[in-house]
């Protein structure tokens, strides 16, 4: 089992989760993080520290497809180990529906 991030962290990107992650398996991209699964160790303290709770155990129904995107897009985006600002609008675009439209394959800065 892993923690998967999934569409809600579009176009909000928190980073409470990093900051606690004991095993530096987050990567980021230009509007959301990724979860690494293979680097992930299951500890669970990301998913309470996520204030728009984008994070969820992988075991949950209809997953897959945040599975195979965090898996992805860990391959290519740099690490990110240290809290920053969230985007602007992250109050805003915070529950609102069909982010993945917004989705951006490109990378962030990482550390």
């Amino acid at each position: 089992m892993t923690f998967v991030v999934v569409e809600n962290c579009i176009k909000c990107k928190y980073t409470d989760c990093v900051e606690v992650c004991p095993v530096d398996c987050f990567y980021e991209g230009e509007n959301m993080l990724v979860i690494h699964p293979d680097e992930c160790i299951d500890c669970g303290v990301c998913e309470p520290e996520c204030p728009a709770e984008a994070i969820k155990a992988d075991t949950g129904k209809g997953l897959e497809s945040w599975l195979k995107l965090n898996a992805d897009m860990a391959k290519s985006w740099p690490n990110l180990t240290k809290k920053r600002d969230s985007l602007p609008d992250a109050k805003e675009m915070d529950g609102k529906p069909g982010k993945l439209a917004m989705f951006s394959a490109e990378p962030g800065q990482g550390d």
